[in-house]
């Protein structure tokens, strides 16, 4: 029932007109108190009411109650502030409902998200600050410069998906405005941090890829892996060689080393998303996103297999050629073998009765997979971690699937909150690789055409090295695409050159020119290439591959 004196609230709850119903006749001057408070009586028909004063208008006492009073604020500006009061929005809301619908309390929704961001970043800088010292200290300590990174890639990341854009364009920019700042200095130990938690990133990236591999779509695609891991990497690098030395007047040593710089697919940007697309179902029938993770892994093994053959021969003359023949298929073979004895021991270690078994194996499985990477490089077999971490996982995601984990297990959830951090604080690292006031400009353009002319080539015979009858045209096409983003292995062996010439003794200016040239093309490749094949992949796969047995959009 409506309060006396008050319209109800209007429909669905919204507060309605505080519009006074009822009002005290007027009242002589000459009247005394008894005849006041009797004809106020009679009029409000037994409302309560406070007595008036001699020539003063009698009140509701409802209307001059404290709680009634507040009662009459809230319901009036309050209330329309207050997301309970409104129905959820629809896919057809207006984008200024939706604006309006954003701003309601509690917070909520993406806004609740950016303010936990930037209430996170500041508790942990304040901690750095207390615990690490000048490290923590901003603005250039190299522990405040990270928080940093992985705040801001965060923010402006989540910014690029609202407009439909891959987050990891987002991160890299914001890498790379960070880097070309004038008045941050990177700290000397910024190199080493930034190297080494790259090489964290990316065991994430291929553990998640091991564990999502499905072991029936592997063993039907085998020879698709092969051939697309060597065909679009082999005939690339042969392109680059040719168009560099033509083009740019590299000797042909050094045309080969950028080709196998350039050819080797990132996991970073092409596992993200087609894990995306096996979550939502796009191509998991016919095993896709399977070909194209595991095929990318031996891709990069062999890319970096290659580069440090061909780095070797053109730094070490001396250098047994036998020796550095072999190195590429000794790295698989070590990768591979190291590999399955990990996944083995994950396996059954530690034992189903033991409590938090869940955690303990994500333990044992990041620890395992972080030695065989860093340890790779410390027993001069560096193309050898990736594809043992990525074997470690595989072994180790199918063992526990034969003893009645589903893929949705708790290593899986634990992996993916981690790629929450990994992810901005990756791509970002990948951008401050990039020093604009160092790119040399005639270098560009040429580059620029060296690129183009070895990407039309890779998507050429890329397409064709999946002709199968198993697999459509379509498909085949959206396999083209996916084969185009570049990242994480150009950040990593696109300085190895420059760096090895700077430190070569004595000391040759025309090497070093070479390597700076090499870093230019490859931080280029990563710009062009980056955005343009997740978006590729993310705007494709809904028109090319098959949702759970519905065929393909012809939107």
């Amino acid at each position: 029932m409506a309060s006396p004196g008050f319209t109800s609230p209007g429909p669905s709850g919204s507060p309605g007109p505080l519009v006074p119903q009822l009002e005290a006749p007027p009242l002589p001057a000459n009247r005394g108190h008894d005849a006041i408070k009797s004809e106020c009586e009679s009029s409000l028909e037994g409302t309560p009411v406070v007595v008036a004063e001699p020539n003063e208008p009698c009140s509701s006492a409802d209307e001059l109650s404290p709680s009634k009073s507040s009662r009459r604020v809230v319901s009036k500006w309050i209330r329309p502030m207050l997301l309970r009061h409104y129905p959820p929005l629809t896919s057809q809301s207006s984008w200024r409902t939706r604006l309006l619908y954003a701003v309601l309390c509690p917070i909520h929704g993406q806004i609740a998200r950016v303010v936990t961001y930037l209430l996170l970043f500041v508790l942990i800088v304040l901690v750095s600050f207390c615990l690490l010292g000048h490290i923590g200290t901003p603005p250039n300590g190299t522990v405040f410069l990270l928080l940093v990174l992985v705040t801001l890639g965060a923010l402006v990341g989540q910014a690029f998906t609202w407009v439909h854009l891959p987050p990891l364009l987002g991160m890299l920019i914001t890498g790379i405005v960070l880097k070309n700042l004038p008045f941050i200095e990177f700290e000397d130990r910024w190199a080493v941090w930034s190297s080494t938690l790259r090489g964290v990133a990316l065991v994430i990236i291929l553990m998640r890829a091991g564990l999502g591999l499905d072991p029936e779509a592997l063993k039907r695609l085998s020879a698709l892996v092969f051939r697309l891991a060597f065909l679009p990497c082999l005939a690339e690098t042969s392109v680059v060689a040719v168009a560099s030395h033509f083009l740019l007047g590299f000797p042909w040593l050094w045309g080969f080393m950028l080709g196998f710089v350039l050819a080797a697919v990132s996991p970073a940007v092409v596992v993200p998303c087609l894990l995306q697309l096996q979550k939502e179902g796009y191509g998991v029938a016919k095993g896709i996103p399977t070909l194209v993770m595991a095929a990318a892994s031996v891709d990069d093994v062999l890319a970096i297999s290659g580069f440090t053959i061909v780095l070797g021969i053109t730094f070490s003359p001396d250098a047994s050629l036998v020796q550095l023949a072999f190195q590429g298929p000794l790295e698989a073979a070590i990768g591979v073998a190291s590999g399955i004895v990990g996944g083995l021991v994950v396996i059954f270690l530690p034992h189903q009765a033991m409590d938090s078994y869940g955690l303990a194996r994500f333990s044992l499985l990041v620890g395992g997979c972080l030695v065989c990477l860093f340890g790779s490089k410390l027993v001069h077999f560096p193309g050898a971690g990736a594809l043992a971490v990525l074997v470690m996982s595989f072994v180790a995601g199918f063992g526990w699937r034969k003893q009645g984990w589903s893929d949705d297990n708790l290593v899986s959830k634990y992996l993916s909150h981690l790629w929450m951090i990994f992810q901005p604080l990756l791509f970002g690292l990948i951008g401050t690789e990039i020093k604009v006031g160092e790119i040399d400009q005639s270098t560009i353009g040429l580059g620029l055409a060296v690129v183009l002319i070895s990407l039309t080539v890779r998507v050429i015979v890329s397409f064709l090295s999946v002709t199968d009858r198993k697999l459509n045209l379509r498909e085949r096409v959206f396999i083209a695409l996916a084969w185009i983003p570049k990242a994480t292995v150009q950040a990593a062996i696109g300085p190895v050159a420059y760096d090895t010439a700077l430190n070569l003794e004595p000391r040759r200016s025309d090497y070093i020119d070479l390597g700076h040239q090499l870093l230019t093309i490859a931080v280029l490749v990563i710009l062009v290439t980056a955005p343009i094949g997740a978006i590729a992949i993310m705007t494709t796969a809904p028109r090319l591959l098959t949702k759970q047995g519905k065929p393909p959009s012809s939107a």
